[in-house]
């Protein structure tokens, strides 16, 4: 039988902070490193406001050896003065009740980040100390705060420790004056320490997010100066404080900001956009006269500002923010742009479809954010989040807004008569057809690709020796260089499920050729049609028809180059097989070594991957006397037996395999594009100041 007794009393009612420590994933998603970086962002969002709305254009940062976090500004400083409803200090309302702050009514600002008035609150509430001075009206007044409660707390002569006796306030709550400043001279600094009983132990503060968002505030805020010092840990020998701290500040806007992106050369030049737009909303709205909430229609205007350029690559960088809060899941203003830009771009094509030799197929998304790198910017009154962690916009009005200004700036673009804008608008439109008919292409070779059955086989490329396995986890494609490596690897491997693809010689560079001269070239589009998974963006790791792919190339500095060639090949259009760790190189060996034996018995045979390995050989065998013969050197695969190629390098029980892993996919693509790309100074500067350089070594 139902039991009767849940009555009004079971229920409960959090108030105040209460709430939030009892749910602080409610307010900052988690209580790890990411939900403690979200409360640092809070308090540095609310300094960013003010340099936003013109005051102050210096944030400091500095994380103190005790785990606290200081944030300092030279904004308007917090207000001092009594708010008259709860008879509370500015600086007390702002820091212990919710939903309460300047960025309401649109009194002190036109827009910000730190919108729903939570986040000093949240941030309080969960500190196991918080101080707050601010600079106001020539002196420094201060608050204190324990988890959420304010008083005093006793540290004597000692550095401030959230384990001091707390004295909270009992009659009335008061700020204390504890300085002189020179008249005209305002800010605010805000100390605190998470709480180690909402934190998990491992929870911590993640400089190189910090540096990002620090850098990434810069960008969006051209002027402000923002300064990170870390000093968690005792200094090094040698090391100055001035080594640990880091300053930005970009003029430029998000024009740099772009360019900062950009994983790859430029085709354009970085197009800026700006415009705004008007739409009217039903919000609630604080009525003077009888002090409640009540709905009205009011006026906004959103201010959008993009900034956006192609690149020679495929790759797409695209980030959008409001009011200079990253939303990482996009929202209605991504929307927008991705609208705009779809259409006009699809018009643009239409129009020149004879000249770009485009046909009637249609462009998609995502060839024309091929090679795109763009920031889009909307800054508006109180927008609409979903949730206060801000990820996503959600006012519905912003979508047109943005979809309306993009559209007359790339139409500008499209249609002027500046020699420049033709240029470049001519560009893109090639860039973005080339893009279209390569997808076109990889898709065709896609579907003739899948074999299921051994006649499908007949459709790859005849050189190809394939093995007569279907387990794909087993698989391993062989990539071996001339047909001289493949006389002797083809009889040493094992044919149920080892294959081999000869290629003649070095491959394309890809790095420095369009995805079009790649599927052009006979070697390249070999070997993407054997591994049977597509191309660049169609590429799909569950596709590929071999388990494995290894590099076998010879053992010398030719061979290097060509293990080099493919694997740019792999890392620019197969990326997903080498992250996957289905990539490898083999190591064949550089010398064979037979060791005499005494009577009849047959000598040992000793392999050497290295003349410093063979030198150690000779050495020790000498030390040991024992005779042996001269050992043989391979210049090449093709000048070893078949049993020597399958025992040293093919046989899964005896061979060496090196993995081709990558930990930094954006490192990695500098890197290839530095090694490998069109720019030849930064490639110079490299290779001369890489450790070991001997310029008497070069071969002039």
């Amino acid at each position: 039988m139902a039991s009767n007794d849940y009555t009004a009393r079971h229920l409960s009612v959090l108030e105040g902070l209460e709430a939030v420590r009892k749910r602080p994933g409610m307010y900052i998603g988690s209580t790890d490193s990411r939900g403690l970086m979200h409360c640092l962002w809070e308090i540095i969002d609310n300094s960013v406001d003010e340099a936003l709305a013109g005051h102050g254009t210096r944030i400091e940062v500095q994380l103190h050896a005790d785990g606290s976090v200081e944030v300092r500004d030279r904004a308007r400083g917090l207000p001092i003065d009594v708010e008259p409803r709860t008879g509370l200090t500015g600086v007390e309302v702002i820091f212990t009740k919710l939903h309460a702050g300047g960025k309401f009514g649109g009194g002190a600002y036109a827009s910000s980040g730190g919108l729903h008035g939570v986040g000093a609150s949240v941030v309080n509430a969960l500190s196991e100390r918080l101080d707050v001075e601010v600079d106001r009206d020539g002196a420094t007044w201060a608050m204190s705060f324990h988890r959420g409660e304010p008083g005093e707390f006793l540290d004597g002569k000692d550095e401030a420790s959230p384990t001091a006796t707390f004295v909270p306030f009992v009659d009335g709550s008061r700020l204390r004056k504890v300085g002189k400043v020179a008249k005209g001279v305002t800010g605010t600094r805000v100390r605190y320490w998470a709480d180690p009983q909402i934190f998990t132990r491992d929870a911590a503060f993640q400089l190189d997010g910090l540096v990002r968002r620090a850098r990434q505030t810069a960008f969006l805020v051209p002027g402000l100066e923002l300064e990170i010092a870390d000093d968690r840990t005792p200094l090094a020998e040698g090391e100055a404080a001035a080594d640990r701290i880091q300053t930005f500040r970009y003029d430029g806007g998000i024009s740099e900001f772009v360019d900062f992106l950009a994983p790859d050369p430029s085709l354009t030049a970085t197009w800026r956009i700006q415009g705004e737009g008007g739409f009217a909303e039903t919000v609630p709205v604080l009525d003077e006269q009888t002090g409640h909430m009540v709905s009205r229609e009011v006026q906004r205007t959103c201010e959008v500002d993009i900034a956006m350029r192609w690149g020679t690559g495929y790759e797409t960088v695209v980030q959008s923010y409001v009011n200079i809060i990253a939303t990482p899941k996009g929202g209605t203003h991504q929307t927008g742009f991705d609208q705009a830009l779809t259409k006009v771009l699809r018009d643009q094509v239409a129009a020149n479809a004879r000249r770009l030799k485009a046909g009637t197929d249609k462009l998609e998304k995502d060839d024309i954010s091929a090679g795109l790198t763009a920031v889009v910017t909307v800054r508006l009154p109180e927008p609409q989040f979903e949730g206060q962690t801000k990820e996503v916009l959600g006012t519905p009005a912003v979508r047109q807004v943005v979809s309306k200004v993009l559209t007359q700036g790339l139409l500008d673009r499209f249609t002027s008569a500046k020699r420049d804008d033709k240029a470049q608008s001519g560009l893109v439109l090639e860039k973005v057809v080339s893009e279209m008919k390569a997808r076109l292409s990889a898709r065709q070779l896609k579907e003739t690709q899948r074999r299921k059955t051994a006649l499908e086989s007949s459709s790859l490329p005849p050189k190809l020796a394939d093995c007569r396995s279907s387990d794909t986890t087993q698989n391993e494609l062989f990539i071996v260089e001339g047909d001289s490596a493949l006389g002797t690897a083809k009889p040493a491997r094992d044919s149920e499920f080892q294959a081999i693809l000869p290629i003649r010689g070095k491959i394309l560079n890809v790095q420095k050729a369009s995805m079009a001269d790649m599927l052009a070239n006979a070697e390249c589009a070999a070997i993407l049609q054997v591994i049977g998974a597509g191309s660049g963006r169609t590429f799909e790791l569950e596709a590929a028809r071999y388990g494995k792919v290894i590099i076998l190339s010879d053992a010398d500095v030719d061979g290097a180059h060509i293990r080099t060639l493919l694997l740019t090949l792999l890392h620019r259009y197969a990326r997903p097989l080498i992250e996957g760790g289905r990539v490898f190189a083999a190591v064949p060996p550089l010398h064979r070594t037979v060791v005499k034996a005494r009577g009849r018995t047959p000598g040992e045979v000793v392999y050497t991957y290295s003349d410093a390995e063979n030198t150690a050989l000779q050495a020790r065998l000498a030390k040991q006397g024992r005779t042996f013969d001269k050992p043989q050197r391979y210049k090449g695969l093709g000048e070893m037996d078949v049993d020597q190629l399958a025992e040293t390098t093919m046989d899964r029980r005896k061979r060496t395999l090196r993995r081709v892993t990558i930990t930094d996919t954006e490192r990695a693509t500098e890197v290839f594009e530095l090694l490998m790309g069109n720019d030849v100074a930064p490639r110079k500067e490299f290779i001369v100041n890489a450790p070991g350089f001997d310029r008497e070594r070069i071969d002039v």
